[in-house]
């Protein structure tokens, strides 16, 4: 026993010694976190947008002339993107908006593949047959996987629909089907609170919100509008 108590303090300064130690020895650095692997070879895939806006699940004041103008969209990366909820409109997405058109909101995707955060431009007529769908083509890569589509909802006075940022690449390889159901959105161009409204253009412009009216808002439920779905090619 006599022994063991003269042995007690060595132990004791080597646990102390060894404690300080521990403590003062930069711990290891977490390895970094992975990039997700992406797929070689590019893909195209058919864009169908199909409406789901009718008098039946939308009525209050729901419009005789009911249509959805032409879709337009794009392939991109990131840095890229024709919409998002809470920033202010582009001129492209507040004229497709308000009036349908296709221009300048082409330019400003042709200026974004210029400066390579898109690939490719897609767009297609529109409906006023809710029996029919809007069908185009995009293609995609490993450094532009995400689709962006909007259509004008019709009439309206800057309401739109449509799907933002879809990534369509899942680990390392390209989807083959993925279906979106989008909503009503109102771009922040127009003071308009009902389909036929008078142009009553906002300035300076609101930033983009899903629109909330009893319009889109039916026994407390936001109702979509419409579905868009993407069908890899030669899958």
């Amino acid at each position: 026993m006599r022994a063991l108590h003269r042995l007690t303090p060595i132990v004791l300064l080597c646990v102390a010694a060894c404690g300080k130690g521990s403590k003062s020895a930069a711990p290891a650095a977490p390895p970094g976190a992975a990039r997700p692997s992406m797929p070689a070879a590019p893909a195209e895939y058919t864009v169908i947008v199909k409406s789901t806006w009718t008098k039946v699940s939308h009525p209050f004041e729901y419009p005789s002339d009911a249509h959805f103008s032409g879709m337009i969209g794009a392939s991109h990366n990131t840095k890229y993107s024709i919409f998002a909820i809470g920033r202010r409109p582009t001129p492209g997405l507040e004229r497709l908006s308000e009036e349908g058109k296709h221009s300048p909101l082409d330019t400003e995707i042709r200026t974004a593949i210029d400066q390579g955060n898109a690939l490719m431009l897609f767009e297609s007529g529109g409906i006023k047959n809710w029996k029919d769908s809007m069908v185009a083509t995009v293609r995609v890569d490993a450094a532009h996987p995400l689709v962006s589509v909007v259509n004008m909802i019709a009439p309206s006075p800057d309401w739109f629909t449509g799907a933002s940022d879809v990534n369509l690449a899942d680990n390392g390889a390209w989807i083959t089907r993925r279906t979106v159901t989008v909503y009503a959105y109102d771009s922040g161009g127009d003071d308009g609170t009902t389909y036929k409204a008078k142009d009553k253009d906002t300035n300076p412009k609101k930033p983009t919100t899903r629109a909330s009216t009893r319009h889109f808002v039916v026994h407390g439920r936001v109702k979509p509008v419409a579905t868009v779905t993407f069908v890899r090619k030669g899958s």
